[in-house]
């Protein structure tokens, strides 16, 4: 692993992860018919199909409507299963399958010694050394990291970057899903080779083109919601941390920061900022929030630009999440997955003890129950209702505002609002995939 792309853990041991600011997106091309209330059997069972050997955990679509599995063929082939038929085309190995945005499926796929990406059986016409972190935006365009010839960099829609590096690494997506960046290493660096690292190696490059400007190290580059200014933390020295937005440096420095953010409304960008021994918020490199938390991570903006969330840490190992530098007074040893609802007054965070035990937490008010696992939290569009996906002892059940569908699932998926309060859920139950259209009364108390 190169120094730039070095792990950086929590006082908690976990390690640092990036927060959208909400999920609650209906699943696209859905008609009225799609959300009336009931069970639809996707397929009636998972069971590998005949004349295969074997078949990898499943994947369902966003919309519920296909379900998707790697399979081996009795020829050693590799190839996706799709409901109860197969890709016509069959590879050395899949690897990575994911549903897009728009419903199409793709996968990361091996032929020959050489890799590409396979868009519902269609491979991209050219090759490289190896392919991987797909990923794709609203537009539908298909994005990955890539290594071509010993040289770094990233595709989008077969066309590999122009300039290639030798090392990239904290690879992004712009919003609309049509840019991307990555750190690069733009001078060559041998081994031992402090003095060379001292003056700087690293920088972002977006679409394959480098700022001018390197640093000792660089690490999350993010765009704004125009997608067209990236922002990052630098390293300028040993003990100099600060954010570089378009290769330009704040004017401050700090001994540390973490992940910054673009507020929507004006394209200030905000970031964690360590001074004096604890943690602020500064903006635009000015001090935001005064530098009194034992900790403070994961920013995210509410959509108008009016409010400004993060997990904080009030006392030490003690963490809860805070609105414009107010906490709540709920704390807990980890806190993680912050999410807003779409007009960013409210917010939902998973909480535990011992990373065993997960609760959900909402404006401060933790739900009854704990869990051995829970997902991400799904705000409604309309702000009201909160669902979250959880499991125990083996069985999987969707949560909406604190109350569990009246069934479970072995395997399900995140569940998605629909209109009318309608909810989609996902899952699989009794060997069948199933998609149910529920309505709120079917969570009960």
């Amino acid at each position: 692993m190169s120094t730039s792309a070095a792990t950086r853990l929590a006082p908690s041991g976990l390690p640092e992860t990036p927060f959208a600011a909400n999920a609650a997106a209906a699943p696209p091309h859905s008609t009225p018919g799609d959300w009336e209330p009931g069970r639809r059997v996707i397929a009636p069972s998972l069971a590998p199909l005949p004349g295969h050997q074997w078949q990898e955990e499943p994947h369902m679509s966003p919309d519920g409507m296909h379900v998707a599995a790697v399979v081996r063929q009795e020829d050693d082939s590799f190839t996706m299963r799709v409901d109860d038929g197969v890709w016509d085309a069959s590879f050395d190995k899949v690897w990575s399958p994911r549903f897009l945005a728009d419903g199409r499926l793709a996968a990361i796929v091996q032929q020959d010694g050489e890799w590409t990406v396979a868009v519902d059986g269609e491979a991209w016409p050219e090759t490289y050394g190896f392919i991987w972190s797909l990923c794709s935006g609203p537009a539908g365009r298909l994005a990955a990291a890539v290594q071509q010839d010993t040289r770094y960099g990233m595709i989008m829609d077969g066309e590999v970057w122009e300039t290639l590096y030798e090392n990239a690494n904290n690879f992004a997506l712009s919003p609309d899903g049509r840019r991307t960046a990555a750190v690069v290493q733009t001078v060559p660096l041998g081994q031992a080779d402090i003095e060379t690292f001292m003056r700087g190696v690293y920088s972002v490059a977006v679409d394959g083109e480098a700022w001018e400007q390197n640093f000792m190290n660089v690490w999350t580059p993010v765009f704004d919601n125009r997608n067209d200014r990236v922002a990052a933390q630098v390293r300028l020295s040993h003990a100099e941390y600060t954010v570089a937005v378009n290769g330009a440096p704040w004017p401050a420095t700090f001994p540390c920061v973490w992940e910054p953010c673009f507020d929507p409304a004006t394209g200030a960008v905000a970031a964690p900022v360590r001074k004096e021994g604890r943690w602020g918020m500064a903006l635009d490199g000015t001090l935001l929030w005064d530098a009194r938390f034992f900790q403070c991570w994961s920013p995210a903006w509410s959509r108008d630009g009016r409010h400004l969330w993060a997990i904080v840490a009030p006392q030490y190992g003690r963490f809860t999440v805070a609105r414009d530098a107010a906490p709540w007074s709920f704390t807990a040893p980890v806190v993680t997955d912050l999410v807003l609802s779409s007009d960013g007054t409210r917010a939902a965070a998973l909480v535990s003890n011992d990373n065993s035990d997960w609760q959900v937490v909402v404006d401060g008010v933790p739900w009854p129950g704990r869990w051995e696992m829970a997902w991400r939290p799904v705000f409604s569009p309309c702000g009201q209702h909160v669902a979250v996906r959880v499991r125990d002892r083996a069985r999987e059940t969707v949560l909406v505002d604190g109350k569990p569908w009246r069934d479970a699932f072995t395997t399900a998926w995140d569940p998605t609002f629909g209109p009318g309060g309608a909810v989609l859920l996902r899952g699989v139950r009794d060997g069948a995939c199933e998609r149910w259209v529920a309505t709120i009364d079917d969570f009960k108390a």
